[in-house]
């Protein structure tokens, strides 16, 4: 079994300062043997990160289109924000990624109900926990809409800074792509815990750190 973090970030998302190298590290430290980087709109920290370690690593992206956000594991290529969202789902399976949505239920940054049962039939699974949920509610309203709809769960921990990682982690059999994933999520477990409204501020700080230098 694999103990794989499906959520995370680096620096060359607009709200985390957080470097490969220092994933690296907490991956080593936490004893994490996979972890997908899914930037927003970007695969270069993830790309960055399988030079230091191509077996640890996997390439992803959290992609925002007009009605929410995606999570997208084995990407060819960086899919652009602002596009319809069966349009950047076309684009993922055209490269044969993996399909996630990420926190559908937040009430923050989720998904309105009818542009989610409209992608249902496409994606291959739903975050049911994501340690960034301001609220457990919603997370358990994920895991309950994906039972209802038979659709996999995934969980993150979402972060943006060195010391989330790992706090929401799945232990799956061992996988090589996004089929054999596919193959293989049904049965994952999950260990997951929540990492408190702290933890957003240091995002707006990231942010505010990156508009004073283009400034």
């Amino acid at each position: 079994m694999l103990r794989v973090e499906f959520h995370c970030h680096t620096y060359y998302s607009d709200d985390s300062l957080t470097s490969p190298q220092a994933l690296l590290e907490e991956c080593q430290r936490k004893q994490i043997d996979q972890l997908v980087v899914t930037d927003h709109n970007s695969t270069g920290g993830a790309l960055e990160a399988q030079q230091l370690d191509p077996q640890r690593f996997i390439v992803g992206e959290e992609v925002r289109t007009t009605a929410g956000e995606l999570l997208a594991f084995f990407v060819q290529e960086a899919v652009p924000r602002g596009l319809a969202p069966l349009e950047a789902i076309e684009r993922l399976k055209a490269q044969g990624a993996f399909i996630s949505v990420s926190h559908p239920m937040d009430r923050m940054r989720g998904w309105q109900l009818p542009a989610l049962l409209e992608i249902l039939p496409y994606i291959d699974a739903l975050e049911t926990f994501n340690s960034r949920c301001m609220w457990p509610g919603w997370n358990k309203e994920a895991l309950r809409f994906a039972q209802e709809h038979s659709i996999p769960g995934t969980s993150g921990s979402d972060a943006h800074t060195p010391e989330e990682v790992g706090r929401a982690t799945m232990l799956v059999e061992d996988f090589k792509d996004a089929e054999g994933l596919r193959q293989v999520i049904r049965r994952a477990v999950p260990h997951n815990r929540l990492s408190g409204w702290g933890v957003h501020f240091a995002s707006s700080k990231a942010k505010e750190m990156k508009r004073g230098k283009c400034g």
